[in-house]
């Protein structure tokens, strides 16, 4: 990964999300696709929306490893993302609007997740910048 933090850790954290969301749908298929109860994929509740969701994530933290200022974005954006969806599942569970179906398991990755993906992106290849045109 020529000595990027930011794509090692976008190309390990998109491999593990893309194998996740594959064996969700092994455990969920496609039934009770948005349902807030979820089948148990080890001590994760998911359902396929959830897995749609991890495949989507996974895809786009694996195709930003090519870059390394695409990598330190992805990991950034996705590690606030996956803060956001920390706190948030901290209410909806128990809850007719937690159509991912977290559960406490899920909330605790999402935080490790984004306690890693900001941390890196925010603090490592700092002499990177992504190209945002002007004008």
């Amino acid at each position: 990964m020529s000595g990027s933090p930011n794509r090692l850790v976008a190309a390990v954290f998109g491999a593990v999300y893309l194998l996740v969301g594959l064996l969700g749908f092994v455990v969920t298929g496609f039934s009770n696709f948005a349902g807030t109860d979820g089948d148990t994929l080890i001590v994760f509740d998911v359902n396929p929306l959830h897995n749609i969701v991890h495949l989507a994530i996974g895809a786009l933290l694996l195709l930003s490893s090519k870059n390394v200022a695409a990598a330190k974005g992805s990991n950034t954006a996705v590690g606030a993302v996956y803060l956001l969806v920390g706190v948030l599942g901290l209410f909806l569970i128990g809850t007719d609007a937690n159509i991912l179906a977290l559960n406490g398991a899920d909330n605790v990755l999402h935080f490790a997740s984004a306690i890693v993906l900001l941390g890196v992106g925010l603090s490592q290849d700092k002499n990177v910048r992504s190209h945002v045109p002007v004008g």
